[in-house]
This record gives C-alpha cells, structure tokens and sequence, in this order.
C-alpha cells in the first residue's frame, strides 16, 4: 500500500518550525518557568487560542490545495483533519481523567502542575511523532495491519465501556513500584525540582515520580489514538498534524476541566463508542467505505451527547466551596 502525502518537505519543515516555535514561547515567555496556579481564565484563553490555530491550520490547508489540487482534493483533505483532530481531541480528554487521579493521588500543588504537563506535552509530541512515523511504514508494507488496528479499537472501546467506572489504584503501579524500589526518594516536593542533590547525593522528589506516570499515560494513550487517526487517513502529515494540534492543547483543556470532572462522568462512555465506531469503520472499509464527513458528523454527535447527558444528570449537584 502507497501511502502518499499532499504536502513536500518544506511544509513538514514549517509545521515542526511552528510547534518548536509555540513551545518555546510557552517555555521562555509566557511564564512557563515560573510556578503558579493556572488560573481557569488562563487555561480558557489558550484552549481558545489552540482551537482557534487548529481550525485557521484547516483553512489555510483548504485554500492552499483548493488553488493547488482542486476543489475536491480540499474538500477531503481538510474533512480528513478535521476529524482526526476532533477524535484525537476527543480521546485526550482520557488522558486528562488519568491526570486528575495521578495529581490527586500525589496531593501535588496546583501551581506545581504546570510544569508538569509542560514537559508531559513535549514526551506526548516526541512518542506520538515516533509511533506515527512506524504505524505509517507498517500501514505502507502490510495492508492488513488496519484490521488488527480496527480490531484492537473495537476491543478497546468494549473494555472501556466495561469498566468506566471501576477504580485504579496507583499503588500497585509497575512502574511506580519500580521507582520506589530502586530510587531515592524525598518525602516532600522541593518546589517545582525533580531532584534534589543530599549531602552530595542525588534524590528524586515526588514530583519526578508524577512525571514519569505521566509520560507512561502519554505511551498508553497513543497506542490507542495513532490506531484510530488511521481510520480517518494515511496521509502521514494529516496524521501528524491533528496529533499534534490536539497534543498542544491539552495542558490547557486539562485546567478548563480539571474542577468539572465529576459533571462529565458520562463522557468516558462517548469515547469508549468513538473508539468502536472507529475500529468498525477500519474493519468494514473493504464492503463499505464510510464518507469522511459522516464520520465526522458521528463522532461529533457521540460526543456532544455524552456531554449534554453528563451535564443533565449533574445538573443539580453542588460544587464543593
């Protein structure tokens, strides 16, 4: 199987150019080195602002192949963003459920969070870049490997659905386990260091552990979302771009809804369906090929009804003070 891109090395070369670009602004300028609580007020501008830079990336992809490819050829391809990035958007939101527990479970400070997630984001874009690049090459060698994709989905959307309300309990982690066993740990945060230096040796301090579960999370995750973008395209940069446009916002979102967790409860049951419909869509693709903007419209209308049904059934539930 060929897989073919719209795009020559030049735009791959600008897109990587404009992320670096955003990180180090968020790193060195906007306050990235300076520990305080994001405020929701922060964390709604800059999901605005990453919404906003993803849908104007979906445009000016429109407008250029519209005058470059044709109409048609626009029309598909930013259809085809536009749903990897809402499905990819839609399954970080998981990731952000992880999130919560990892940082309660931690009791980590709020103004500690953020940089935290600063680095978590830059692991999440390093992975996610490396699985789509191997999911790409095993797409292209073995056309079969998407109904492994599609199967896998399926089964990951069923067991979630099974167990979405079942609870985790982080201490029987293997990976927290690991790090207890084998490294020197702090019993209290020093400010926002991951290690600390003792009478001239080097300890871990909590804050290192919250990290490295984080980063695990980010691994996991992919493995579901790298399979399910496949099902909308295998155009590598369509691929890699709604990635990483959902990847970027998803500091932000987290402190949107970080509070509001509990009014959402019924969303991990919209995503476990996403991820059904998706894996259908990659198992069938040989007998009927769902149109790109019926998959949109589906995983849109599964969403919007989790959220709208998690919002009735806690319409009356009182916030903490």
């Amino acid at each position: 199987m060929e897989l073919s891109s719209i795009v020559t090395p030049v735009f791959w070369a600008a897109f990587i150019a404009f992320v670096i670009a955003m990180l180090a602004l968020d790193l060195f300028v906007l306050g990235g080195k300076k520990a305080h609580k994001v405020s929701a007020r922060e964390a709604l501008t800059w999901t605005g602002v990453w919404v906003t830079l993803s849908l104007s990336f979906a445009g000016l992809m429109w407008w250029w192949l519209d005058g470059t490819l044709g109409r048609e050829v626009a029309n598909a391809k930013a259809l085809e963003f536009l749903t990897g990035y809402l499905i990819e958007l839609s399954l970080s939101v998981d990731n952000i459920f992880v999130f919560i527990m990892i940082f309660t479970f931690f009791a980590v400070p709020a103004e500690y969070q953020r940089r935290v997630l600063i680095y978590g984001v830059l692991g999440a874009i390093i992975m996610r870049a490396t699985m789509i690049l191997g999911g790409a090459w095993l797409v292209q060698q073995f056309h079969w490997v998407l109904y492994l994709f599609g199967a896998f989905l399926v089964i990951t959307g069923i067991k979630m659905l099974i167990f979405a309300e079942a609870e985790s309990d982080l201490n029987s982690n293997p990976v927290l386990k690991w790090m207890r066993g084998h490294l020197r740990i702090t019993h209290e945060y020093h400010g926002e260091k991951f290690t600390v230096m003792k009478d001239g040796v080097r300890w871990f301090t909590p804050l290192f552990l919250v990290l490295m579960l984080i980063e695990t999370s980010d691994v996991i995750f992919a493995v579901d979302s790298i399979p399910a973008i496949f099902a909308v395209t295998t155009d590598p940069f369509i691929v890699f771009t709604s990635n990483i446009f959902a990847i970027m916002g998803l500091r932000s979102l987290y402190f949107l809804l970080a509070d509001l967790n509990d009014r959402f409860h019924l969303l991990k049951y919209g995503l476990a369906f996403v991820l059904v419909f998706v894996g259908t869509k990659m198992l069938i693709v040989d007998f009927y090929k769902v149109p790109i903007g019926l998959a949109l419209g589906m995983v849109a209308l599964i969403l919007t009804s989790s959220v709208v049904a998690s919002l009735y059934a806690t319409r009356n539930r009182k916030e903490p003070a």
